[in-house]
Parts: C-alpha cells; sequence; structure tokens
C-alpha cells in the first residue's frame, strides 16, 4: 500500500509531475483541492516561508504529510523582483502575458546583455508527526535571451 502524500497546491500540471515522480518512491499523491483544502493567503516574505506555510496548512487540515512549492523568477536589473510575486506581477494572479508585459516594460531600460534573471524554486515537505521539515531547492538561470 502506498504512503498517501498532500500536494498543497489545485495546479493539475504539478500533481501529475509530482505523482509521477513520488509513485516510484512508494507514495500516492493527493492534491489539497480534491480533499476540499483551499489554499491559505501567502504571508511569507521568502519563498522557503511560503513554501512552509502551504505545507503545514495541507498537512494540518488533512492529517496526512504534505509537500509543497513555492517558485518565482529573480531579475538582478530589477533587485530581485518580481520574486514572490511573480505569478501576480501585474496585479491578477495567474495573467502570464501581463506579468511579462510588466516585466518588459520595467527592462526597457536595461542593455540586452543585462538582463539575467533566475527561477527558483523550492519545495518543502511537512509532517504531522512530528512536524518535521525537508528541502529541495532548484535555481535555473535564464539568460537575457530569455526575455
Amino acid at each position: 500500500m502506498k504512503q498517501k502524500i498532500v500536494l498543497a497546491t489545485g495546479n493539475k500540471g504539478k500533481v501529475k509531475e509530482m505523482a509521477d515522480v513520488l509513485s516510484d518512491f512508494g507514495f500516492e499523491v493527493i492534491a489539497q483541492t480534491d480533499l476540499g483544502i483551499e489554499s491559505p493567503e501567502e504571508t511569507g516574505l521568502t519563498f522557503v516561508e511560503n513554501a512552509l506555510l502551504k505545507a503545514r496548512y495541507a498537512s494540518e487540515k488533512s492529517g496526512l504529510p504534505a509537500i509543497a512549492d513555492d517558485s518565482g523568477l529573480v531579475v538582478s536589473a530589477l533587485n530581485g523582483a518580481p520574486g514572490l510575486y511573480s505569478a501576480r506581477y501585474a496585479g491578477e494572479e495567474g495573467n502570464d502575458a501581463k506579468n511579462r508585459e510588466k516585466l518588459l516594460a520595467e527592462l526597457a531600460h536595461v542593455a540586452q546583455d543585462k538582463r539575467q534573471a533566475k527561477f527558483c524554486e523550492l519545495y518543502r515537505v511537512f509532517t504531522t508527526s512530528n512536524g518535521s521539515i525537508a528541502n529541495y531547492r532548484r535555481r535555473r538561470v535564464l539568460w537575457r535571451d530569455w526575455f
């Protein structure tokens, strides 16, 4: 029997990706939305804090171990913006076209060879039995020709 783990998201793509990966390790991934769990407000000041907040919330609500992620685009020329606010940078949650438009407008004064960014992605695992956590962090450098 597989160990159930809650993925703190309603994003079907993330659920499929994590289910494919974790299945080989004996886990059955369940989306928090399938359990009727809404996402908490992301009040953390870092990717780490937001991922832990989401994992802890899903774990407490479900009574199961949970895994959550937080990610964003970090642009050096914009002092790390959009960062935590990447998904809602232009105001509306998840409007990628408007977020790109705002980002490019803010980079208009930046020389092409200075346009560098990193995509930061962090996963946190929270277990209910002892409150322990584990981290996995991935950063991908996006070069100037990306934007």
